[in-house]
């Protein structure tokens, strides 16, 4: 859909979160990332708004990303990632 990126993801190391979450879960959606232009200043709002942020701070992510989590008990059961491109300075 439009510029939409799909990221298949399996365990390759054990005890890495992906090999966890599928022990103890199953196959299925591990998360939900979103397009964000400015992490920093997304993540703040959605703490401001009663979010729980699993990261702090934005941190890099893959492919020259700038990432933040929020914890899923704040968004209905489901990890969401805010993905700012480029590398944040």
């Amino acid at each position: 859909i439009g510029e939409s990126y799909l990221q298949l993801t399996t365990g390759t190391r054990p005890g890495s979160a992906i090999t966890t979450f599928l022990a103890k879960r199953g196959e299925g959606i591990h998360h939900v990332g979103y397009r964000v232009d400015d992490c920093a200043e997304a993540l703040a709002a959605i703490v401001a708004a009663g979010g729980r942020a699993i990261d702090p701070e934005p941190r890099p992510g893959s492919r020259g990303t700038t990432v933040a989590f929020v914890h899923p008990k704040g968004s209905f059961g489901t990890l969401i990632e805010l993905v700012q491109e480029g590398i944040q300075e």
